[in-house]
This record gives structure tokens, sequence and C-alpha cells, in this order.
């Protein structure tokens, strides 16, 4: 019985210096994970913020590029009749699109059905108008565009501003 009394007299002193630095080093192996993917965290942020801007600069160029305005001075031609016109401004809106369609991958997805929305809505305008000639086609384009009361190009434009402002 005395042997185990001394013993004991050991031990417990061993097990409670045991579970003190058992929790001691759990801690500070925690703290230094912590750190650790902080410091991860803080790195992958300085590697996409310039990602993430790059693609609001392209998606706002993407708004101005199909904005009626960018069109006409990009696709008048005297030479084209009012089918080739329309045909190429939607060709061009189309195209406009596809090379940015990547850019998704670093926007929110409300904003990127913003600006999927503004592309659908210009290649509607544009397709619904018609007219004798180049002058009165783009004329009925803009009075679409006034009839409506909205401007899908300028509309995505102010989403894609105020996204950026908030990442920034």
């Amino acid at each position: 019985m005395e042997s185990f009394l001394e013993i004991l007299k050991y031990s417990i002193p061993a097990l409670i210096v045991f579970a003190t630095v058992f929790y001691l080093f759990r801690n500070f192996l925690n703290q230094q994970y912590q750190l650790e993917d902080l410091k991860f965290r803080q790195s992958q942020t300085k590697d996409i913020l310039p990602l993430k801007l790059q693609a609001y600069e392209r998606l706002m160029l993407l708004c101005e590029r199909i904005s009626l305005d960018n069109l006409t001075y990009r696709m008048v031609n005297p030479e084209m009749g009012v089918k080739e016109l329309r045909n190429s401004m939607l060709i061009a809106i189309q195209q406009e699109y596809e090379h940015n369609i990547t850019q998704q991958v670093y926007v929110s997805e409300n904003l990127w059905k913003i600006i999927k929305l503004a592309k659908d809505q210009m290649q509607n305008i544009i397709s619904s108008a018609d007219g004798n000639n180049n002058m009165e086609f783009l004329q009925n384009i803009t009075k679409m565009m006034e009839d409506s009361k909205a401007d899908p190009a300028a509309y995505a434009k102010s989403a894609v501003k105020n996204e950026a402002q908030l990442l920034v």
C-alpha cells in the first residue's frame, strides 16, 4: 500500500504537468495554423484582386461596346442595307459577349445575369426594329429604347461600377 501511495505521489504531479503542456502545446499549434491560414488567404487575395478588377474593366468595356451609340459608330456603313446592318450589329453584340464570357468566373452571379440580360435586351431591340433605310432603322431603335425608358447597356454599366466599388 505504501508503494502505491509513493507511485501516486509522483504520478499525479506528472499527469498534471503533462495535461498542462498538452493544452498549451495544442493552443500554440492552433494559433500557428490560424496564422498560416491568414497568410495564405492574404496572398490569395493579393493575386486574385487584380484579376477581379480586370474582369470589371472588361465587362465595362463590353457594356460600352454593345451600347447603341458605339454600335452605330462602328457598324454603320452607307453601302449596307438595313438587314445587313441589323445582322452586323447582332453579330457584334454576340461576339463581344462570347469574347468576355470567361469573366463570369470573377464576378457575382447577379452581375453576370445583368450583363447577359443587357446583351439579350439589346439584341431583342435591334431584332424587332425595322426601317426603310439605315437612318430610319437607327431612329426606330432609339425610339424603342426611349419608349421603354431603359438603356440596357447603361444599366449594366451602373451595376458593374457598383459591384467594383464594393470590391475596392
